[in-house]
């Protein structure tokens, strides 16, 4: 592949990577006025109402869990563009699903299929960047990786609002479908996920050779080093901890600050834009400053203070301002950890990033399930409970020592 076709490849992964996103961010800020609206449909008690947002928030990555190391298992063998061919594929049905929800339980249907085939999209796409990447570069690809992303988060939100809220949207049934206004930008979602889609089927090269007629054993055992087992453990708690905030921030913006959709929007905004940013920044001259070591304990330190802090303060802009350090400390972690698990093998690396796929997918689970518990104490709880554990990470640093090649 020349380097011409390695841009063009690296295009259409981060524009993969940002349209799935962008379903998600879509999503974001819209799921407990969503949920609330089909919940009062169904006729259910109020008092269960965030008891479902925390479980449809954590059945997505749940289901990831289950199915990522195999979606990575099989990018090692068959390669990677037909993975990521079924995950564009699967998100698209995944948002049709959501905009033509009449009911809870479509709803929970949508999020599990989802959950399914998007599992192999973020992992197998990061793992095919790192099968065209040098070593040196690696860290500042991955640093790309977490733009898209983060910008997808930043544009979900604004696209989710506009759409939901304008003209643009109509109410009309069929049989048990049901378009109306919170059916379009999912639909547009839908929409732009195929033109991915079809474009991706057509460019993109396969990064890894398919091996027809191969008569190796397909196996799903592995070994842990103590370096790779400390790299899981910091991207469980940042996972759980970012899923808890956003999943409680939704709640509380909306029912103890009084914030509508739309300023629960800028503050997803405002942590997308943050960490798109400033990855990249990290990954090129963070090295300058500080190791990678010392990045990711800084990182940590004031990503948990920041959310210490955020439940003793009701202004909304020093809320913003807490979310912006909140993110910049996860743009120094992210990134690094990513790297170092991309980097520990030249044979596993899809297998390797899906496992660290599935431990994240497990801080996704636990953190909006844990987080919507809490809650029902007092809002003080999840975010002093987050930081706290944030803060307790930093000492799993002390046994991040990489082992001898």
């Amino acid at each position: 592949m020349n380097q011409k076709e390695k841009l063009n490849s690296i295009s259409l992964i981060l524009l993969s990577l940002f349209v799935v996103m962008l379903g998600y961010g879509i999503l974001l800020p819209t799921l407990p006025y969503y949920t609330e609206r089909l919940a009062l449909k169904d006729n259910l008690d109020t008092d269960l109402i965030n008891f479902h947002i925390g479980l449809l928030t954590s059945i997505y990555p749940l289901f990831q869990l289950i199915f990522v190391v195999v979606w990575g298992k099989l990018s090692d063998r068959y390669g990677r563009k037909p993975v990521i061919i079924i995950g564009l594929i699967g998100f698209v049905i995944m948002q049709l699903l959501t905009g033509l929800a009449t009911s809870l339980t479509m709803l929970y249907i949508a999020r599990i299929f989802g959950g399914v085939f998007t599992s192999s999209v973020i992992p197998v796409s990061n793992a095919y960047l790192s099968d065209i990447t040098s070593e040196k570069r690696r860290t500042k690809i991955m640093a790309w990786s977490g733009v898209a992303i983060s910008s997808g988060v930043i544009f979900g939100p604004v696209i989710g609002g506009f759409l939901s809220q304008s003209d643009l949207h109509f109410e009309y049934a069929i049989g048990q479908l049901h378009l109306g206004r919170f059916s379009t930008p999912f639909l547009f979602a839908a929409l732009l996920g195929f033109i991915v889609l079809v474009i991706v089927v057509k460019c993109l090269k396969n990064s890894v050779r398919i091996h027809k007629f191969t008569t190796q054993k397909f196996t799903f055992r592995f070994s842990f080093s103590q370096y790779f087992l400390v790299l899981l453990a910091l991207s469980f708690v940042i996972q759980f901890v970012v899923t808890l905030f956003e999943t409680v921030f939704s709640i509380y913006g909306k029912d103890e600050l009084g914030f509508n959709s739309n300023q629960v929007g800028i503050g997803f905004i405002l942590c997308g834009s943050i960490m798109a940013v400033l990855q990249p920044v990290f990954a090129s001259y963070g090295e300058k400053i500080l190791s990678t070591k010392k990045q990711i304990g800084f990182g940590l330190f004031i990503s948990g203070i920041s959310l210490i802090a955020f439940p003793f303060f009701k202004n909304e802009f020093v809320v913003y301002g807490l979310i912006v350090v909140f993110a910049a400390g996860g743009a120094m972690v992210t990134p690094n950890l990513l790297s170092a698990v991309s980097l520990l093998s030249k044979t596993n690396t899809g297998r390797n990033i899906s496992i660290q796929s599935s431990t994240n997918s497990v801080g996704q689970i636990l953190g909006p399930v844990l987080g919507t518990w809490l809650v029902t104490g007092g809002f003080y709880y999840p975010f002093l409970i987050a930081g706290s554990i944030i803060l307790v990470a930093i000492g799993f640093l002390i046994f991040l020592k990489k082992p001898p090649i």
